[in-house]
């Protein structure tokens, strides 16, 4: 690890050392990808001359957990929930990564101080604050709009199909919250077998009329082929497409499960050195700042606020669509990372069983 201190500690006057001049980043697509490539890839590749490869999967922490176990890793830097960075950290999938390499903030904050709560583990530096949400297509209602979690849920009142994430994680605890249980109470009740009974209940009022997704590209595309009114979605994604492209879609806060997502290295990375400086370039102040301005991600390092201006269109202020934004907080729930390290195999399973039905 001391080599690595050296190298990494460089990285603040760009005095990179000579190795392999490409590294392999694997995330998740889209317009997440694209605003990673925008604030970290083009402009590390600027600073250093080395370049940067993305790849793309649907969760990229399936395909890493494959290539580490087959001892075939083809991936430097990964980028994954951070529920799942723990779990493949406690499975010795992931290197370890030393927060004294993280250089401080922009006002001179330590690192460990300036990043938010929890954000660095053993094995992840987190990026971004993004949530799961849902939207609809405006053009779809006349009159009254959703505009609360249980509105998703409202075959009554908001008839046509829906879009749901095909997976237990914020699908369970948005039908919690549309059930009536108040964000604190969700992961408690979902501990007990009456509360994993009660999600499943809501769910079924609604499964006959889901179109289920996998890829965070998938339901801004279902909105606009018309194949659903209304679906659950990544912030960012119903952002880009609201905004981005002037799609006639709103988002609706209300119930959006908040989550950490961020950057490791997978065991065995090919060019782990420069990896690392990867790592720490990305997550300086300005870089996170810069990634914003692409996409409507939260930056998690506090310092990174003041950088935040603009979106690419140079007029849209990013601050009112970040998930993290005072107005967007009520009703919210931050995702209890730790509940689904102990819960994900056994829900899946629930879940997995629960569609086959």
């Amino acid at each position: 690890m001391k080599k690595t201190l050296i190298l990494t500690t460089a990285l603040t006057g760009f005095a990179f050392a000579a190795g392999a001049e490409e590294i392999t980043v694997m995330s998740w697509g889209g317009a997440y990808a694209k605003s990673q490539i925008e604030g970290y890839h083009k402009p590390f590749t600027e600073k250093t001359g080395v370049k940067v490869i993305s790849v793309d999967a649907d969760n990229p922490a399936t395909p890493i957990k494959a290539q580490v176990e087959a001892g075939n890793v083809t991936i430097d830097v990964v980028d994954v929930e951070y529920p799942d960075a723990v779990r493949l950290c406690d499975e010795g999938l992931l290197e370890e990564i030393d927060p004294s390499i993280l250089p401080p903030g922009a006002d001179g904050t330590p690192a460990a101080e300036d990043f938010l709560d929890g954000a660095i583990s053993d094995c992840l530096v987190t990026t971004i604050v993004f949530s799961t949400l849902y939207g609809y297509d405006s053009t779809k209602f006349e009159g009254d709009a959703p505009s609360t979690i249980a509105d998703l849920f409202d075959l009554e009142k908001f008839p046509g199909k829906r879009g749901m994430r095909k997976a237990p994680k914020t699908t369970l605890e948005m039908a919690l919250m549309a059930d009536g249980v108040a964000p604190a109470d969700v992961y408690e009740l979902l501990e007990t077998d009456e509360g994993v009974d009660r999600a499943f209940a809501k769910l079924d009022t609604i499964k006959d009329d889901v179109v289920w997704w996998e890829a965070g590209a998938q339901p801004p595309q279902l909105l606009a082929d018309g194949e659903v009114v209304m679906t659950t979605a990544y912030n960012g994604r119903l952002f880009n497409a609201a905004i981005g492209e002037g799609q006639p879609f709103v988002m609706v806060y209300d119930g959006q499960v908040m989550d950490y997502d961020g950057y490791a290295i997978p065991k065995g990375a090919p060019n782990k050195e420069r990896a690392l400086e990867f790592l720490v370039f990305a997550t300086e102040t300005e870089q996170l700042a810069e990634q914003a301005k692409w996409i409507s991600y939260g930056p998690a390092r506090k310092s990174s606020a003041p950088f935040v201006g603009l979106y690419q269109d140079g007029k849209t202020e990013m601050g009112p669509h970040m998930p993290t934004s005072p107005e967007n907080l009520e009703g919210a729930l931050t995702t209890d990372y730790e509940f689904w390290v102990d819960y994900n195999t056994e829900l899946s399973e629930r879940f997995n069983a629960w569609l086959a039905k």
